[in-house]
């Protein structure tokens, strides 16, 4: 049995060891989200309570898929840019556990970011991804639109560059 929670911030600390796990194990996969190898779970631990902080400032929506009552995986909903850009968020580290994947869980913690967006106003979603990566692909499907691409933008786990694409999907 699985479902899709939306977390406040003692939510997110009381789960924030399975969140750094999922974290780690995605860099380690191999997923360019902003860490190098080697990426320590104590690290991505640490980096989790900058965004538990923003969790508890109002500024960062944060969603998890339990599978069985076990977290394993997560995504963002910032919302903390300048006033006249209020009406849209940014979606940020979609992330699924290796071990659950397969379960839809990416589709449906996109499908409550997007129900919860809605129900705040929000018109519009923007995002960043690798580019011809497996979660680019998902955005597809999920009706976002390739604004651009960027060479060379980020690094992959192991440092060689990658090339990452701007999305959007436009709500309601």
């Amino acid at each position: 049995m699985s479902d899709i929670r939306l977390l406040d911030a003692r939510d997110a600390e009381r789960d924030r060891a399975r969140l750094a796990e999922t974290l780690a194990d995605c860099v380690a996969g191999g997923a360019p989200l902003g860490f190098r190898w080697p990426f320590p779970v104590e690290e991505a631990h640490r980096w989790w309570g900058g965004v538990i902080d923003s969790v508890a400032a109002g500024n960062t929506l944060l969603f998890g898929a339990y599978v069985d009552g076990r977290l394993c995986g997560t995504v963002q909903l910032g919302f903390d840019g300048p006033c006249n850009q209020r009406h849209r968020g940014d979606v940020r580290k979609l992330l699924v556990h290796r071990d659950a994947r397969g379960k839809s869980l990416g589709t449906r913690l996109m499908a409550s970011l997007q129900d919860e967006a809605g129900k705040r106003s929000l018109a519009l979603l923007t995002l960043e991804t690798a580019t011809g990566s497996e979660a680019e692909r998902l955005y597809w499907k999920l009706g976002y639109t390739k604004a651009g691409e960027i060479p060379n933008y980020a690094l992959m786990p192991d440092g060689r560059p990658c090339a990452t694409s701007l999305l959007w999907k436009a709500l309601g």
